[in-house]
């Protein structure tokens, strides 16, 4: 397993970054000012995006995982990957998500808790329903790690 930085033609991964952002719109309003990991494994496994958001919060605006691939550790390598890497420079690494039940545990199994929330972001941010899980999402959810 190898995770390594993407700075050039970050589109080219739009395929994966639309399965967390499903608004190619949304995505382009990080992307630029993002940095992406990309985690091979025998090929592309998952890709994630961070932004600085100043006062030493660095946002995960993108973590995504092939669907066939879900379950076997490659969203908390990023995850951890992204910490120890970032660890020293920023204090906290903070992640926005929908209020689901897919995500938000996996979020807190990887050491986040719940810091706020975003009434109606979906629902006032996107084109469409957002639907995870067969529920459709409203709040976002922002959830923080401690980068000690």
């Amino acid at each position: 397993m190898e995770i390594r930085e993407v700075a050039t033609d970050k589109k080219r991964y739009l395929p994966l970054l639309l399965l967390a952002d499903e608004q190619e719109s949304m995505i382009d309003r990080y992307l630029d000012r993002g940095t992406m990991f990309v985690l091979e494994d025998g090929g592309v496994k998952g890709e994630c995006v961070v932004t600085d958001e100043g006062d030493g919060v660095l946002e995960i605006k993108n973590l995504a995982v092939e669907p066939a691939c879900h379950r076997m550790g490659y969203g908390k390598a990023l995850i951890e990957y992204v910490a120890a890497k970032y660890q020293g420079q920023f204090s906290v690494l903070q992640v926005g998500t929908g209020d689901s039940p897919l995500t938000v545990p996996f979020y807190e199994k990887c050491g986040f808790v719940r810091f706020h929330r975003v009434k109606n972001f979906f629902v006032e941010h996107y084109d469409h329903p957002i639907l995870e899980g067969g529920i459709r999402l409203i709040d976002m959810i922002y959830l923080q790690r401690k980068l000690v």
